[in-house]
């Protein structure tokens, strides 16, 4: 296996991180998750669509949380959020050593 080059490591380190500020400071509502409902003595699970700038308190009001007691993503949400953040950047650092490697 050949070695891989800095570039390819700033390239994926680089869309990484910047994949990972655009979901958690923008509210996208694509990541799989489940609201927990309280009203009274009842509480509901409600499955839902849900942003990662929720999980450090940005993209809602503090009003939108009046009945909630808490939200998570399920095992699809935090798969698709590494897919996104981390699998993507890998194919496209790939694609770029893959061409490297052509040239040379």
């Amino acid at each position: 296996m050949k070695k891989l080059n800095k570039k390819t490591l700033v390239i994926f380190f680089v869309t990484s991180f910047v994949l990972a500020l655009i979901f958690f400071i923008f509210p996208i509502n694509i990541f799989d998750g489940e609201v927990v409902r309280s009203s009274g003595l009842q509480e509901v699970t409600i499955p839902m669509r849900l942003s990662l700038s929720y999980f450090i308190g940005l993209g809602y009001d503090q009003g939108d949380m009046d009945m909630i007691k808490d939200f998570y993503l399920t095992t699809k949400g935090w798969l698709t959020a590494v897919i996104f953040i981390f699998g993507f950047p890998a194919l496209f650092a790939y694609r770029m050593h893959l061409r490297d490697t052509k040239k040379k």
